[in-house]
């Protein structure tokens, strides 16, 4: 097997990323503090094309250095806002239609590979601070909760990981991405 070079992955320019459909899911930051972890965000949300990033609370915004270290330039391209409290951002988006569902571990949780989408709904997943998840009052507002099963001696994962498997399998489920049977 011969790597692909960059120029044989037929990717978007800025400009057609800017035009084309966008996989119908907001991504939120709920007070991340690592811009490390703010950063593969973007960039996983530019691999997927999703809709925008909301950031929150103490999360850092673009332009920054360390931002730019992991986003590697996706956090110029994918749409995003800023929000000093988390609790605005979900009013913005129940107000706009879309389902919330916070990613964490709580009572009556999803197991991610359980949460069934509906193709024509708008979808929104709150990602939490490293240490202290979601908030309370932000997992209260949402419209449920989703959780990645986990069978090892710990009991989180890192955000931007979360970040990774849950666009994907949003991007499974919205049809986005075609399994193999």
């Amino acid at each position: 097997m011969k790597k692909k070079l960059v120029t044989e992955m037929g990717r978007m320019g800025r400009e057609e990323f800017a035009g084309a459909e966008k996989l119908p899911l907001t991504v939120v930051v709920d007070n991340v503090r690592s811009l490390h972890n703010v950063g593969s965000v973007f960039r996983t949300s530019d691999a997927f094309r999703v809709e925008r990033v909301l950031l929150c609370g103490i999360t850092a915004t673009p332009p920054h250095a360390e931002i730019h270290k992991t986003a590697l330039g996706a956090e110029d391209v994918v749409c995003w806002e800023y929000f000093a409290d988390t609790m605005d951002a979900v009013a913005k988006l129940s107000a706009e239609g879309y389902g919330v569902y916070a990613i964490e571990q709580v009572e009556g949780s999803i197991p991610l590979q359980d949460f069934l989408c509906e193709p024509a709904k708008k979808y929104a997943v709150i990602l939490g601070n490293e240490v202290k998840g979601v908030q309370q009052q932000v997992v209260d507002a949402c419209n449920g909760s989703i959780e990645i099963p986990q069978f090892g001696t710990k009991h989180s994962l890192n955000v931007s990981v979360t970040a990774g498997m849950v666009i994907w399998e949003f991007a499974c489920k919205l049809g986005w991405v075609k399994r193999s049977e």
